[in-house]
C-alpha cells in the first residue's frame, strides 16, 4: 500500500496543446475552442492501454504462498538428499518405491528444511518490516525453489521505491543479516546441545557401528574425498564452549545432522549477504558507514582482490597446451565481461582484467600450492555483470549517527566471525 509520505502532491494540470494524444481526442466543440480537460482524459486512456494492471492480492498472496509451499517442499527433498550424503539433483521421483524416502528420511528433510527456512525467512521480513519502518513500499518475500543442491536459491522482497538516505540503505540493509544471525546462532547452539548419540549414525551407515566411536580412523584413509563444510570462526567456538566431543559427527558426516547443517548454512548465506561489495546487504551497510565516494573506490579493490582469489591456480605456466586452447579464450572472456563496466572506462577495466591474470598466473607458477576457489566466479559474475559493484546514491548523503556506526562495524565483524574463503571441500 502507498504510504502519504511518499506521495508526491498533485501538479496543477496545464494545457496539452501538441501532445500526440491530440489525434485521438474527441472534436471539441466548437471546433476552434480548445478543451484541455477533454484531451488529457483521452491521453489518459491511451497510456492506460499500455500499463500493467496491478495484480490483485488474492492473486498476490497465491504467488507468495505458493512459492513458499513449492520451496519448503523443495528443500525438504534437498534435507532427505543430503542427510543421504548426497548432492545431486533431488528426489523428484520420490512417488516410485527404490526413490521413496523412508518416514525417518522425511523427519530428517523437515529437520533440515524448517530450520533452514525460518532463518531465511527472518532475515527477509527483517528486510521488510525495516523498510515499512522507513516508509518504504516493498513486496513480502519470493521464495526462489531450486530442484538440486539445498532445494532453493533463498528469497528475495521487491523494494517499489526508491531509497532516499544513506541512512535507510544502512538500516534496511542491515536489518535482514543481522535477524538471520540471531536465529542461526541459537539454531547451532540448540544443534550442538541435542546431539544424538552414535546410534543415530549407525543406523544410517550400519558397518561403522563394529569401529566404535574410532570409526573415522578406519572410515576414511588418509587421502579420502569426501564433501566437507568449512567451520568458520563462531562455528568453532560455538562447537568447542557447547558441543559433547563424544558425539561430534566427523566433518565428512556432518550431513546426516539436519539441525547442524542447517546452522551451518545460515551462518554462511549470512556471510554470503554481507559481502561488502555492490548492492549485497554488506554493500548498503559498508556504504552507509563510508559513504559512496570511499566506498565505490573500495568496492572495486574488494571486487578485484575477490576474483583475484577466486580464480588462483586455474591456469599456470605449467599447463599444457590443451588447457590453454580450450580454458583459456574462455577464462579471458569472462574476466573481460565482468570488469568492463567496473572502471571508468571499458579500456581501464579490460586492463585491470589482463593485470589480474597475468598477477594470477605469476602467483600460482611461483607458489605451485596457491589455489583459489572457483566456485566464487559464479558469484562474481553476477555481482560485475549484472548487480554491478558500485552502490547508487542516494539523494541524502548525511553520515550515520555514532550508535549505527558503532552497529555497522559489529556487523563487519560478524562477517568475519562467519566467512571462509571456502565453505565447501
Amino acid at each position: 500500500m502507498p504510504f502519504p509520505e511518499n506521495t508526491p502532491p498533485p501538479v496543477p494540470e496545464s494545457d496539452l496543446a501538441g501532445w500526440p494524444a491530440d489525434a485521438a481526442a474527441p472534436p471539441a466543440s466548437p471546433p476552434d475552442v480548445p478543451e484541455p480537460q477533454t484531451r488529457l482524459r483521452a491521453a489518459r486512456q491511451l497510456f492506460r492501454r499500455f500499463e500493467r494492471p496491478a495484480p490483485s492480492p488474492g492473486r498476490t498472496a497465491a504467488l507468495h504462498i505458493g512459492l513458499f509451499l513449492i520451496t519448503l517442499l523443495s528443500t525438504t527433498l534437498a534435507g532427505v538428499q543430503l542427510t543421504r550424503g548426497d548432492v545431486g539433483l533431488l528426489p523428484l521421483g520420490f512417488w516410485i518405491f527404490p526413490a521413496a524416502p523412508q518416514p525417518g528420511e522425511w523427519v530428517r528433510g523437515l529437520w533440515f528444511a524448517l530450520p533452514f527456512l525460518g532463518v531465511l525467512t527472518v532475515h527477509e521480513f527483517g528486510h521488510y518490516f525495516t523498510a515499512r519502518a522507513n516508509r518504504v513500499r516493498a513486496s513480502l518475500p519470493y521464495y526462489i525453489p531450486f530442484p538440486m543442491g539445498l532445494g532453493t536459491f533463498g528469497a528475495v522482497i521487491r523494494l517499489r521505491e526508491r531509497i532516499f538516505s544513506r541512512r535507510e540503505f544502512f538500516d534496511i540493509g542491515l536489518a535482514g543479516p543481522l535477524a538471520g544471525f540471531l536465529v542461526a546462532v541459537p539454531l547451532l547452539i540448540y544443534g550442538f546441545t541435542h546431539l544424538p548419540p552414535l546410534a543415530y549414525l549407525y543406523q544410517i551407515h550400519p558397518e561403522y557401528a563394529r569401529f566404535g566411536a574410532n570409526y573415522a580412523q578406519h572410515v576414511y584413509p588418509p587421502g579420502a574425498q569426501a564433501l566437507t563444510i568449512a567451520k568458520p570462526l563462531l562455528y568453532q567456538w560455538l562447537e568447542t564452549a557447547f558441543a559433547d566431543p563424544a558425539r561430534l559427527p566427523h566433518p565428512n558426516e556432518l550431513l546426516h545432522y539436519p539441525v547442524l547443517l542447517a546452522g551451518s548454512l545460515s551462518l554462511f548465506f549470512t556471510a554470503l549477504n554481507l559481502l561488502p561489495m555492490g548492492q549485497l546487504d554488506g554493500g548498503h551497510i559498508l556504504y552507509g558507514l563510508l559513504g559512496r565516494r570511499i566506498f565505490d573506490k573500495l568496492a572495486v579493490v574488494l571486487f578485484t582482490s575477490f576474483i583475484f582469489y577466486a580464480g588462483l591456480g586455474l591456469f599456470t605456466l605449467h599447463d599444457d597446451w590443451q588447457t590453454w586452447l580450450y580454458g583459456g579464450p574462455v577464462y579471458a572472456a569472462y574476466l573481460a565481461l565482468i570488469f568492463w563496466r567496473v572502471l571508468p572506462t571499458p579500456r581501464l577495466g579490460l586492463l585491470l582484467a589482463a593485470g589480474i591474470w597475468a598477477a594470477q598466473l605469476a602467483v600460482a607458477t611461483a607458489v605451485p600450492g596457491a589455489v583459489g576457489n572457483p566456485g566464487w566466479l559464479v558469484f562474481g559474475l553476477l555481482l560485475g555483470r549484472f548487480t554491478g559493484v558500485a552502490h547508487p546514491p542516494a539523494p541524502d548523503e548525511r553520515p550515520l549517527s555514532a550508535g549505527r556506526q558503532v552497529l555497522g562495524w559489529v556487523m563487519v565483524a560478524i562477517f568475519v566471525l562467519c566467512f571462509t574463503p571456502s565453505p565447501f571441500k
